[in-house]
């Protein structure tokens, strides 16, 4: 091997194994009491299942009861990524299990309340306690006022754009 290229070669194998272990999920993410409560499906025996199965669902309640283990349904997921619709989050894989990625990219709402920053922007807060501010210099061509309908929708490079009332729709970020 030429002495010069060694370096590229070795940054390139360290690349590619790297690359290959990242790629690679884990072969078993669950929690290590749902773990246990699917390895008693392997015990042969009726009995020894079935004893193992109560121990399991023990170990799995008591799980929770501390809180060391949170079950959540879809329902609950969704509403999750609703209540943090216009954060950036990083992605937590658990709310997106499933058959198919359900994408969140418009929400609805009402004012709860509305004013004007110090800097002439619109501080506009939800029902659902949800409070975005205005970004860019749109003029409102209605002024926004409690019980008044929202629709926030995800715009072009992670903004997003609020119409209030079926108006015209200006540029926001949320801030709570």
């Amino acid at each position: 091997m030429n002495i010069r290229r060694a370096p590229a070669v070795c940054l390139a194998l360290a690349c590619f194994a790297a690359s290959g272990a990242v790629a690679q999920p884990k072969a078993d993410s669950r929690a290590e009491t749902v773990r246990k409560l699917m390895d008693c499906r392997k015990v042969a025996d009726d009995a020894g299942r079935l004893a193992c199965f109560d121990q399991a669902a023990a170990a799995l309640d008591q799980a929770e009861a501390k809180g060391d283990v949170v079950i959540v349904d879809r329902e609950q997921a969704r509403q999750v990524r609703r209540q943090a619709f216009g954060f950036a989050l990083p992605s937590i894989s658990m709310f997106e299990k499933g058959e198919t990625k359900e994408e969140l990219d418009n929400v609805t709402g009402v004012v709860d309340s509305a004013r004007q920053n110090g800097a002439g922007k619109w501080v506009v807060k939800l029902k659902d306690g949800a409070v975005w501010t205005q970004v860019d210099a749109s003029e409102l061509h209605r002024t926004p006022k409690a019980g008044m309908p929202v629709k926030i929708r995800q715009a072009a490079m992670g903004s997003f754009l609020m119409s209030i009332d079926g108006g015209g729709a200006f540029r926001v970020r949320r801030v709570e």
